[in-house]
């Protein structure tokens, strides 16, 4: 590629690793372009954040294409995980420790399957406290870290496929296909309450934005090297 490319617009399909923040991501991006291309600046961001304990699919837009984030973010996406049953966190994942363990020797197989069903279509879902909603000026995981409480609204997403794809308790694996905006840590703390059983999202990978998917990514190392870069 060359510097008219990314000044331009590319469209780059990132792997994200796991405990990278997206941020993290765009600056390791922006900084190898600048340095190896010699530019002073260069608009570069990405479409839809995934949470550091999270892997997978990072639509990374530069130059022109940042106009189009967007329309990236209001795709649809897929994601599947790991939900862990009878315990809770405050973050709803592994974030933070356990705060409350519940008996799960009640769940079936049937069960867990059956359940699904009450979260697909639009629901209302409560972001959890530990995210990057601002409120007030200030991001909810800051509140959350300081060990204040506020109140959270609900609000609208759709869940057009929720699906169990392996049990092996406590923990069960899933595939969901959602809108824009759904938070899947909610979903687990969510589900857990409807099974009585509390859970936790253990484990997360965003598979496809849209038509974008995970397997026509590239990882970080690869991106650098494709560019020439040794940062």
């Amino acid at each position: 590629m060359t510097v008219e490319d990314f000044k331009n617009g590319q469209v780059l399909l990132i792997d994200k690793p796991l405990t990278w923040t997206s941020f993290q991501v765009v600056n390791k991006l922006r900084w190898a372009i600048k340095k190896q291309y010699h530019l002073k600046k260069i608009k570069v961001g990405h479409a839809g954040t995934l949470d550091p304990l999270a892997t997978g699919l990072l639509i990374i837009c530069t130059g022109k294409f940042t106009k189009r984030i967007e329309e990236f973010q209001a795709q649809q996406k897929e994601y599947t995980g790991t939900f862990t049953l009878g315990a809770t966190t405050p973050s709803y994942d592994l974030e933070t420790e356990i705060d409350n363990r519940f008996a799960t020797e009640h769940l079936t197989e049937q069960l867990i399957r059956n359940t699904t069903q009450q979260f697909i279509g639009e629901i209302d879902q409560k972001p959890p406290i530990f995210s990057a909603i601002k409120k007030d000026g200030k991001r909810l995981y800051e509140l959350a870290r300081a060990g204040e409480t506020t109140q959270i609204k609900s609000r609208k997403v759709t869940i057009s496929l929720f699906e169990i794809t392996a049990i092996n308790l406590p923990k069960i694996d899933f595939k969901v296909v959602c809108s824009k905006g759904t938070y899947i840590r909610s979903l687990a703390h969510d589900f857990g309450i409807a099974l009585q059983s509390g859970a936790h999202l253990s484990a997360l990978r965003r598979t496809k934005i849209g038509n974008f998917s995970v397997s026509d990514a590239t990882t970080i190392e690869n991106f650098l090297d494709a560019i020439g870069s040794d940062t």
